[in-house]
């Protein structure tokens, strides 16, 4: 089916987002069209909006609309623990599960050579002279359990090696609910490499 160029161009457009195939793309694009004005207009403002006032925090370099971030800003957080993740998602990720009570770093990536991201391109240096100012006791690498992940924490590891403070690893392994039979190799051995004593 031919379709009008403004059509396509939405379309093509919309794939251009995660997750988002030539079917859903085609499917937004449709409801938007139906749509009532005010609320495609709402949308467009918003997207708009959103690129307009989010920022960095200066601080931890999460998304944030004011910096410092609420995060860094919060004084009941524990400034002397810091979780390393890889982007902002992460660290929303953490903070939906509730339980953290610490500060953040968001490296802005990981290491992959392949794709010639390196620690220049992290923010590395940043969080070592965040380290070098004190009172840090706990480094948390909430990497990705990834190969870059894992690398990235590695590295971290030896980086910060003599910086005075616990580093720690996010345990990985089965989720919960999961069945065995159906977890590949790598999950299980890292449920029973991480395994801990019962309370």
């Amino acid at each position: 089916m031919r379709t009008s160029a403004p059509i396509q161009r939405l379309v093509a457009a919309l794939r251009r987002l995660p997750g988002i195939g030539e079917k859903s793309a085609t499917r937004l694009t449709f409801h938007l069209l139906s749509a009532p004005d005010a609320q495609v207009h709402e949308l467009a403002e918003a997207i708009v909006r959103l690129k307009k006032e989010i920022v960095l925090c200066a601080e931890c370099f999460d998304l944030t609309d004011a910096s410092p971030c609420a995060i860094c800003r919060d004084a009941r957080r524990d400034a002397s623990q810091i979780c390393v993740v890889e982007e902002p998602a992460d660290l929303a990720a953490i903070e939906a599960a509730g339980g953290y009570g610490g500060r953040y770093h968001v490296l802005g990536g990981a290491l992959s050579p392949i794709d010639g991201i390196g620690p220049e391109e992290l923010r590395i240096a940043d969080l070592e002279a965040r380290v070098r100012r004190g009172g840090v006791r706990e480094i948390v690498l909430a990497t990705n359990p990834t190969a870059e992940g894992d690398a990235t924490a590695y590295y971290l590891a030896e980086r910060l090696r003599d910086a005075g403070a616990k580093l720690t690893r996010i345990a990985s392994g089965m989720p919960l609910g999961g069945d065995l039979e159906y977890a590949d190799p790598v999950t299980i051995g890292r449920s029973i490499a991480h395994r801990r004593e019962m309370d």
